[in-house]
């Protein structure tokens, strides 16, 4: 898909994803090596937001598979349609069992879920396991077969092999430690909150009616937030957020009003949205 580093930041670029140069780096070797990558760091980063881009720019289809507690094979890789299948063993009540077993155990009665999706098929494709550390530790021994041959093995039907992989972004907040296992079969990228300097160019990206000296501001005081001992603090979306507010309000300018009055739209909780109150100096931002 690239050519290289500076292919990578330009392209992104021009989806609206402006990476670090670690980013970009990492991402090259990525598609170069064939290798998933797996991205941790806060909520709001932009995790998500990258194998959406590398998507974009590839012109793949993007396959996601959201990631919660509970999610089991069935979720994830494939399940039999069971409705149909009965209602095909109830129009054949003359067939033998094995008659009927050979037609209901087809590609017609299958319904792939994203892991199958991903690696079936000769489009180019980009696979996104999003928030992998909530899912069950189990889910992870599911992740390694298709990771390390990109294949999976439905009985009935035998082993289904990608004939064109995938690109495969696997995202973690690191609510739990993932596996050793898995870690070794991944490029490993940490995205934390980017410097200031990046992050106003992200603001006026995002947000284009929002003039320099404001988005500075912004930037700042989202900063000063950053560093104190808030039990949430913003995420680069919600700075994003928080200049689309101050643009429909119509402020030009930050005052103690402002942002008194639009401090839920960065923090979600009030004992820290107090805190905040008592210790934000925007004189010193």
């Amino acid at each position: 898909m690239f050519t290289s580093v500076d292919d990578v930041s330009a392209r992104l670029a021009e989806t609206g994803y402006l990476a670090s140069p670690a980013v970009a780096t990492t991402v090259f070797l990525a598609d170069r090596l064939g290798k998933p990558l797996l991205v941790e760091g806060p909520a709001g980063v932009g995790k998500t937001e990258l194998a959406k881009a590398v998507a974009e720019v590839a012109q793949a289809r993007l396959v996601r598979l959201q990631c919660y507690e509970g999610v089991d094979e069935s979720r994830a890789l494939y399940e039999w349609n069971h409705a149909k299948q009965l209602l095909r063993i109830s129009a054949g009540r003359d067939e033998t069992w094995d008659e009927a077993r050979t037609d209901i155990f087809s590609e017609e009665f299958l319904l792939p879920r994203p892991l199958l999706t991903a690696i079936r098929g000769d489009e180019p494709k980009v696979l996104l396991i999003d928030e992998t550390d909530k899912a069950d530790v189990e889910v992870e021994g599911l992740l390694l077969e298709v990771l390390s041959d990109f294949q999976v093995t439905v009985p009935e039907l035998g082993t289904i092999t990608a004939s064109r992989r995938p690109f495969v972004v696997l995202t973690s907040n690191a609510s739990r430690e993932l596996s050793e296992a898995l870690r070794r079969r991944c490029l490993f990228l940490h995205i934390g909150f980017p410097e200031e300097e990046l992050e106003r160019r992200i603001v006026r990206l995002r947000v284009p009616g929002l003039d320099e000296a404001l988005a500075k501001s912004v930037v700042r005081v989202v900063g000063a937030l950053r560093a104190m001992d808030l039990r949430k603090v913003p995420s680069v979306a919600e700075t994003i957020d928080w200049a689309r507010t101050l643009l429909a309000l119509g402020a030009d300018h930050l005052d103690e009003t402002v942002v008194r009055d639009s401090l839920g739209v960065l923090l979600k909780h009030q004992d820290d949205i107090l805190k905040a109150g008592a210790k934000l100096d925007l004189d010193a931002v």
